[in-house]
C-alpha cells in the first residue's frame, strides 16, 4: 500500500555502519534504521545467535515456558531496576501494554474513566490507542473518533501536569518519552523527569516512560531516565532492543508490575525464542564492548564538533544532543537534506519539518563520527547557502 514516501535506494548488504545499494554504492549509516541498528548491521554476534536459534526452535506459543524469555526478562529488570516484563512484536504494542496496565490500575482504585496525561509533541505509535496519545496532529487525522482517556500537557512544563492534578481527579498515569524523539529530539530540563516522578508520587499515579528510543544505550546511559535519580513505574522498549529483529518489551516495577494476570494480556508471538535470543545477543554486546560509554563520549564529541561548524551560520537555531541522539534544528523547512545527503552516501532523517535528526550505530568510530559531523556541516551549510 502506498503508506511510505521512500528514497530511490534499496540496500543489499550491510557492515558496520556501513550500507551498500544495489548498484554496489556504500553509504554512511547515521540514521540506524531510524534508532534500531545500535550494533549496526551483520553484527557477528547477532548473526550467530539468530542461526543458531533458528536452527533449533522459532516458536511454541507463550502456552509454555520460554528459557531466553525468562533470560532476558531477568537481564532487562536487572539493568533497569524493574521487576517484570511482558514482550510484545513492536513499540506501539509495548505501550498499549502500558496503556492497559495504567487503567487496570485506575480501576482497581475505583476510577471508572481513567486518564493518562500525555505531552503535546510526542510519539508513542500507529495503533488506534497509541496514535490517540500522540501528540502529533498529523498521526491522528483522518483516524477518528480517537481513543478517550489521555489529557495532553504541555512538553517539560511541570506547572501544566500540577494544574491538571488540581482538576482531573480521573488521572492515574502520566506517559511521556524522557527526549522527545519524533518531536525533534527535545530534551527536556535536568529536573522534568524529577518532578514528574514527585508528581506522581503526591498524586497515587503511575509514571510511565516510552523509552523505545532512546532506551539500550543510545543515551549515553541504558534508559534515559538514568540520568535522573529516579526509576519509573512502567517502562517501554523496542527498536535497539532487538538491532532489527522484531521486539517490544513493557517492563514494570511495584504494584505496576502485579497488575496484568492470565487472561488480561497476551500475545501469540511476542517473546519468542528467536528475538529474545537474538535480543540477549544485542545486550550481551552492549555490555561486553562497553558500548553505553562509547555514546556518552562520541555523542559529546559530535554534538560539539556539530556546534562549533555550524555557530556562525544564520538559520542554524539549535544544536543539542543525549549521547546518539543528535539534532540540528534550523529556522525553516528542511526535508530536502534527506535527498542531498543521500545523494553524499550520508543516511540522515529530518523530523518536525526543521530539524536534522542523527541516530547513528553505537558501533561508529571517531573517524566515522567525524565524516557525519563534516557531512552534515557541508550539506547544512550548502542548504542554507543555497536558500538565501
Amino acid at each position: 500500500m502506498n503508506t511510505y514516501a521512500r528514497q530511490p535506494v534499496s540496500f543489499t548488504h550491510g557492515e558496520g555502519a556501513w550500507l551498500w545499494d544495489s548498484e554496489g554504492r556504500r553509504y554512511l549509516d547515521a540514521l540506524s534504521g531510524i534508532a534500531v541498528c545500535g550494533l549496526g548491521h551483520a553484527h557477528p554476534a547477532v548473526a550467530e545467535a539468530i542461526c543458531e536459534q533458528a536452527g533449533r526452535l522459532l516458536h511454541t506459543s507463550n502456552l509454555y515456558g520460554i528459557e531466553w524469555q525468562a533470560r532476558l526478562a531477568d537481564r532487562l529488570c536487572a539493568l533497569s531496576g524493574m521487576d517484570r516484563a511482558f514482550f510484545s512484536n513492536s513499540g506501539a504494542e509495548a505501550n498499549e501494554a502500558a496503556i492497559k496496565i495504567a487503567r487496570l490500575y485506575g480501576h482497581a482504585r475505583g476510577i471508572n474513566a481513567p486518564n493518562i496525561i500525555v505531552m503535546q509533541g510526542s510519539f508513542h505509535g500507529r495503533t488506534m490507542a497509541t496514535l490517540s496519545a500522540t501528540g502529533n496532529r498529523k498521526v491522528q487525522a483522518g483516524f477518528e473518533p480517537l481513543v478517550q482517556g489521555f489529557v495532553r500537557a504541555p512538553y517539560n512544563d511541570l506547572d501544566a501536569v500540577r494544574a491538571i492534578a488540581a482538576n482531573d481527579p480521573g488521572v492515574v498515569a502520566v506517559l511521556v518519552e524522557p527526549v522527545q524523539g519524533e518531536g525533534g529530539i527535545v530534551i527536556p530540563d535536568a529536573d522534568y523527569l524529577d518532578g514528574l516522578r514527585a508528581i506522581c508520587d503526591d498524586n497515587d499515579w503511575l509514571l510511565m516512560l516510552d523509552e523505545i528510543q532512546t532506551g539500550m544505550g543510545r543515551s549515553g546511559r541504558w534508559f534515559a531516565f538514568q540520568h535522573n535519580d529516579i526509576r519509573p513505574d512502567v517502562m517501554t522498549l523496542a527498536k535497539a532492543l532487538g538491532n532489527g529483529v522484531p521486539i517490544g518489551a513493557c517492563l514494570a516495577r511495584g504494584r505496576a508490575a502485579e497488575v496484568l494476570t492470565p487472561g488480561t494480556h497476551g500475545s501469540t508471538f511476542g517473546g519468542n525464542p528467536l528475538a529474545c535470543r537474538a535480543a540477549l545477543a544485542v545486550t550481551d554486546t552492549i555490555e561486553r564492548d562497553g558500548l553505553v560509554e562509547k555514546a556518552a563520549d562520541l555523542g559529546e564529541f559530535m554534538q560539539t564538533a556539530l556546534g562549533r561548524r555550524l555557530a556562525d551560520l544564520e538559520g542554524v537555531r539549535e544544536v543539542r544532543g543525549m549521547g546518539l541522539l543528535l539534532a540540528v534544528e534550523l529556522d525553516r523547512p528542511c526535508t530536502e537534506l534527506v535527498a542531498r545527503a543521500l545523494n553524499a552516501g550520508l543516511l540522515i532523517n529530518v523530523t518536525a519539518e526543521s530539524v536534522v535528526r542523527l541516530l547513528p550505530p553505537l558501533v561508529i568510530d571517531q573517524q566515522q563520527a567525524e565524516t557525519i559531523v563534516a557531512g552534515v556541516a557541508d550539506l547544512i551549510e550548502a542548504f542554507l547557502q543555497s536558500d538565501a
